[in-house]
Protein backbone atom coordinates (compact mmCIF):
# COMPACT_ATOMS: atom_id res chain seq x y z
CA UNK A 1 0.00 0.00 0.00
CA UNK A 2 1.20 2.79 -0.65
CA UNK A 3 -0.52 4.93 2.28
CA UNK A 4 -0.29 3.42 6.06
CA UNK A 5 -3.12 1.13 6.70
CA UNK A 6 -4.51 0.74 10.41
CA UNK A 7 -6.03 -2.14 9.91
CA UNK A 8 -4.83 -5.99 10.16
CA UNK A 9 -4.57 -7.87 7.30
CA UNK A 10 -7.16 -10.33 7.05
CA UNK A 11 -6.99 -13.84 7.49
CA UNK A 12 -8.85 -16.93 5.90
CA UNK A 13 -9.12 -20.07 7.10
CA UNK A 14 -9.49 -23.01 4.83
CA UNK A 15 -10.50 -26.43 5.85
CA UNK A 16 -10.56 -29.55 3.64
CA UNK A 17 -9.79 -33.14 4.54
CA UNK A 18 -7.28 -36.09 5.40
CA UNK A 19 -6.97 -39.50 4.20
CA UNK A 20 -9.42 -40.54 6.50
CA UNK A 21 -12.20 -37.99 6.18
CA UNK A 22 -11.22 -36.15 9.00
CA UNK A 23 -11.96 -32.25 9.00
CA UNK A 24 -8.26 -30.43 8.81
CA UNK A 25 -6.76 -26.96 8.30
CA UNK A 26 -5.74 -26.89 4.54
CA UNK A 27 -1.96 -25.51 4.07
CA UNK A 28 -2.04 -25.21 -0.06
CA UNK A 29 -2.83 -21.14 0.32
CA UNK A 30 -1.44 -19.00 2.56
CA UNK A 31 -3.55 -18.01 5.57
CA UNK A 32 -3.22 -13.98 4.77
CA UNK A 33 -3.95 -12.68 0.98
CA UNK A 34 -1.52 -10.56 -0.68
CA UNK A 35 -3.26 -6.83 -1.18
CA UNK A 36 -4.02 -5.48 -4.84
CA UNK A 37 -3.42 -1.94 -4.70
CA UNK A 38 -6.01 -0.83 -6.27
CA UNK A 39 -6.71 3.47 -7.23
CA UNK A 40 -3.44 4.38 -7.20
CA UNK A 41 -2.64 2.80 -3.74
CA UNK A 42 -5.56 4.35 -1.56
CA UNK A 43 -7.64 1.20 -1.80
CA UNK A 44 -7.02 -2.67 -1.66
CA UNK A 45 -8.26 -5.49 -2.59
CA UNK A 46 -7.76 -8.92 -0.08
CA UNK A 47 -9.18 -11.82 -2.68
CA UNK A 48 -10.44 -13.98 0.09
CA UNK A 49 -11.42 -16.81 -2.17
CA UNK A 50 -12.85 -17.57 -5.42
CA UNK A 51 -14.74 -20.48 -7.22
CA UNK A 52 -15.06 -21.01 -11.04
CA UNK A 53 -19.02 -22.78 -11.05
CA UNK A 54 -21.78 -23.18 -8.78
CA UNK A 55 -22.45 -25.74 -7.05
CA UNK A 56 -19.07 -25.78 -6.36
CA UNK A 57 -16.70 -28.80 -7.20
CA UNK A 58 -14.75 -29.66 -4.08
CA UNK A 59 -13.70 -33.13 -4.98
CA UNK A 60 -9.86 -33.42 -5.94
CA UNK A 61 -9.37 -29.99 -4.55
CA UNK A 62 -10.85 -28.41 -8.12
CA UNK A 63 -11.93 -25.49 -6.06
CA UNK A 64 -8.94 -24.89 -4.76
CA UNK A 65 -7.09 -25.21 -7.73
CA UNK A 66 -9.12 -22.91 -9.70
CA UNK A 67 -8.94 -20.27 -6.75
CA UNK A 68 -5.12 -20.89 -6.66
CA UNK A 69 -4.64 -19.17 -10.19
CA UNK A 70 -6.11 -15.83 -9.11
CA UNK A 71 -3.63 -15.33 -6.21
CA UNK A 72 -1.43 -14.66 -8.41
CA UNK A 73 -3.64 -12.81 -11.44
CA UNK A 74 -6.65 -11.17 -9.83
CA UNK A 75 -9.92 -11.64 -11.86
CA UNK A 76 -12.14 -8.79 -12.33
CA UNK A 77 -14.65 -8.22 -9.94
CA UNK A 78 -17.06 -11.03 -10.87
CA UNK A 79 -16.46 -14.54 -11.75
CA UNK A 80 -18.76 -15.54 -14.40
CA UNK A 81 -20.20 -18.81 -12.67
CA UNK A 82 -19.04 -18.75 -9.71
CA UNK A 83 -18.58 -16.50 -6.70
CA UNK A 84 -16.07 -14.06 -5.33
CA UNK A 85 -15.10 -13.31 -1.61
CA UNK A 86 -13.27 -10.16 -1.00
CA UNK A 87 -12.05 -7.45 1.82
CA UNK A 88 -11.93 -4.14 0.46
CA UNK A 89 -9.73 -1.54 2.71
CA UNK A 90 -10.39 2.07 1.97
CA UNK A 91 -8.40 4.79 2.71
CA UNK A 92 -10.01 7.82 5.02
CA UNK A 93 -12.32 9.71 2.45
CA UNK A 94 -11.85 7.74 -0.41
CA UNK A 95 -14.58 8.15 -2.91
CA UNK A 96 -14.84 4.82 -5.36
CA UNK A 97 -15.57 5.63 -8.63
CA UNK A 98 -19.47 5.33 -9.79
CA UNK A 99 -19.90 1.69 -11.32
CA UNK A 100 -22.33 -1.64 -11.73
CA UNK A 101 -21.22 -5.14 -11.70
CA UNK A 102 -23.81 -7.51 -13.36
CA UNK A 103 -24.18 -9.31 -9.98
CA UNK A 104 -26.24 -9.94 -6.73
CA UNK A 105 -23.67 -8.68 -3.89
CA UNK A 106 -24.00 -8.56 -0.56
CA UNK A 107 -21.37 -5.67 1.02
CA UNK A 108 -20.98 -6.46 4.82
CA UNK A 109 -19.43 -3.31 6.81
CA UNK A 110 -16.41 -4.57 8.85
CA UNK A 111 -14.60 -1.32 10.22
CA UNK A 112 -15.45 2.20 10.14
CA UNK A 113 -18.60 3.79 8.41
CA UNK A 114 -19.17 3.75 4.95
CA UNK A 115 -21.53 5.42 2.84
CA UNK A 116 -23.26 3.85 0.38
CA UNK A 117 -24.12 6.33 -3.16
CA UNK A 118 -26.67 5.56 -5.35
CA UNK A 119 -26.45 7.07 -9.55
CA UNK A 120 -29.89 8.44 -8.25
CA UNK A 121 -28.23 10.90 -5.48
CA UNK A 122 -29.91 8.63 -3.03
CA UNK A 123 -27.54 7.71 -0.41
CA UNK A 124 -27.07 5.52 2.76
CA UNK A 125 -24.90 5.32 5.99
CA UNK A 126 -23.66 2.30 6.76
CA UNK A 127 -22.27 1.11 10.07
CA UNK A 128 -20.28 -2.44 10.90
CA UNK A 129 -22.41 -5.40 10.47
CA UNK A 130 -24.52 -3.69 8.26
CA UNK A 131 -24.97 -5.27 5.11
CA UNK A 132 -26.34 -3.74 1.23
CA UNK A 133 -28.18 -6.07 -0.95
CA UNK A 134 -26.32 -4.61 -4.31
CA UNK A 135 -28.27 -5.70 -7.28
CA UNK A 136 -26.58 -4.86 -10.32
CA UNK A 137 -27.09 -1.06 -9.73
CA UNK A 138 -24.53 1.98 -10.34
CA UNK A 139 -23.25 2.97 -6.96
CA UNK A 140 -20.14 3.88 -5.21
CA UNK A 141 -18.66 3.45 -1.89
CA UNK A 142 -17.20 6.57 0.49
CA UNK A 143 -15.37 6.44 3.53
CA UNK A 144 -16.68 8.75 5.89
CA UNK A 145 -13.37 9.32 8.06
CA UNK A 146 -10.89 11.42 7.31
CA UNK A 147 -8.39 10.03 9.50
CA UNK A 148 -9.13 5.90 9.33
CA UNK A 149 -9.43 3.46 7.31
CA UNK A 150 -12.44 1.05 6.50
CA UNK A 151 -13.24 -2.47 6.19
CA UNK A 152 -15.78 -4.19 3.79
CA UNK A 153 -16.41 -7.97 3.17
CA UNK A 154 -18.19 -8.39 -0.29
CA UNK A 155 -19.59 -12.00 -1.26
CA UNK A 156 -20.66 -11.24 -5.85
CA UNK A 157 -22.10 -13.84 -7.33
CA UNK A 158 -22.89 -13.20 -11.21
CA UNK A 159 -26.29 -12.47 -12.26
CA UNK A 160 -28.42 -12.83 -15.78
CA UNK A 161 -28.04 -9.50 -17.98
CA UNK A 162 -30.28 -7.12 -16.75
CA UNK A 163 -32.75 -4.87 -18.51
CA UNK A 164 -34.80 -2.01 -17.16
CA UNK A 165 -37.40 -1.16 -19.91
CA UNK A 166 -35.56 -1.48 -23.07
CA UNK A 167 -32.24 -0.24 -21.68
CA UNK A 168 -29.71 -3.80 -21.09
CA UNK A 169 -27.79 -2.91 -18.39
CA UNK A 170 -23.68 -4.24 -18.31
CA UNK A 171 -21.08 -4.02 -16.49
CA UNK A 172 -19.60 -0.14 -16.35
CA UNK A 173 -16.26 0.65 -13.70
CA UNK A 174 -16.30 4.07 -15.26
CA UNK A 175 -12.59 4.76 -14.32
CA UNK A 176 -11.71 2.40 -11.61
CA UNK A 177 -7.96 2.13 -11.48
CA UNK A 178 -6.50 -1.52 -11.21
CA UNK A 179 -9.79 -3.48 -11.57
CA UNK A 180 -9.74 -5.59 -14.52
CA UNK A 181 -13.06 -6.05 -16.53
CA UNK A 182 -15.01 -9.19 -15.29
CA UNK A 183 -14.94 -12.35 -17.52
Amino acid sequence: MTAPNNLQPPVRIITTHNSEGKAVISNAIPDTPKPQDVEDGKAAFYLQYCTEQFPVEMNGDKDLAAYQKYTSSAPGLVVSGGTVLRHVDMSPGLVSPMHRTVSLDYGIVIEGEIELVLDSGETRLMKPGDIAIQRGTMHAWRNTSQTQWARMLYVLQPSTPLTVGEKKLDEDYSDMKGVRASS
